[in-house]
């Protein structure tokens, strides 16, 4: 089963090891990643005045492109989903926007597409158990903190995945490879996100907190779905003045590496160059563990 898949801007360029393994996973799977055959960027931010219905261009066009595919898209990056999946609302309960955007575009949107993120395929189509199932390199004895961040959940009318405020999904997911799942009180609280350029201190101060809350409850890492507050986390643990880390710092992974890992699949798919905190020592760590289990 094929899947359309919507990459997004960010998981072409500077987050394509998150692209890449997500790819690698969803093929061990037996649910492949087929991109949209003409896909653009989604705006990468949700209008905040409802009545400019021409900031839903770009998204609308994308959902086009997916009735056409076979009416489903899904992707991996928290904000491309947040923005496609806000779009499909927003348009479903304004017709009048959308027929406004289709007689601009000329690539008329019916209104039938339905947009999903690869955890909600995980959850709905596979299943956890069908994932454990699939493990053969399982995370025992790896804590790990799941970081919603805001956009994966929020605004939770819209968005529908899982629960705002006490969320499950990465939860159930890092149980499913085998790992334990320390949760922390910062774990649905926002890094900064956009405030990166026009404000980098707040950002970089934010994320330092919510690392340093993660490490204080026994997390070894911290797993994200967003490029975002991947990027946020992991930078904030760079000092501002040198080179390198602190050697308490937290490796920020995307639950698709996690994942890749867990399944068995080749190195070159987990997708790790690109990381401030280098993760690889933390999984030679768990190889240690395997290989003297299945030594004794």
């Amino acid at each position: 089963m094929t899947i359309p898949y919507f990459p997004g801007c960010t998981l072409s360029t500077q987050a394509s090891g998150y692209d890449r393994s997500g790819r690698a996973v969803a093929a061990a799977l037996e649910m492949p990643l087929e991109d949209l055959p003409e896909w653009q960027c989604c705006g990468a931010t949700f209008p905040l005045a409802t009545d400019n219905s021409m900031a839903l261009v770009a998204p609308t066009r994308l959902l086009a492109e997916a009735e056409r595919a076979g009416g489903h898209v899904t992707t991996l990056c928290a904000i491309c989903f947040h923005v496609l999946r806000r779009t499909q609302v927003a348009l479903a309960e304004k017709p009048e926007a959308l027929e406004r955007i289709n007689w601009f575009t000329e690539t008329p949107y019916e209104g039938g597409a339905r947009v999903s993120h690869f955890l909600g395929l995980l959850r709905d189509e596979v299943g956890w158990e069908g994932v454990t199932a699939r493990v053969t390199r399982p995370l025992a004895g790896l804590k790990v903190a799941p970081y919603y961040g805001c956009l994966l959940l929020r605004p939770e009318r819209e968005i529908g995945l899982d629960d705002a405020e006490t969320p499950t999904l990465l939860h159930d997911c890092l149980a499913a490879l085998g790992a334990e799942a320390v949760s922390f009180p910062y774990e649905v609280e926002c890094c900064g996100a956009y405030l990166s350029v026009s404000q980098p201190e707040l950002p970089r101060q934010l994320s330092q907190e919510i690392v340093a809350s993660a490490r204080a409850h026994g997390a070894q890492a911290l797993v994200t779905a967003c490029p975002l507050c991947q990027y946020n986390l992991d930078s904030a643990q760079r000092p501002q003045n040198g080179e390198g880390v602190a050697a308490n710092a937290l490796p920020i992974l995307y639950f698709t590496q996690l994942m890749a890992v867990a399944l068995g699949l080749e190195e070159e798919s987990w997708g790790l160059e690109g990381h401030v905190v280098d993760p690889r020592p933390l999984f030679e760590k768990i190889g240690d563990r395997l290989r003297s289990r299945l030594e004794s």
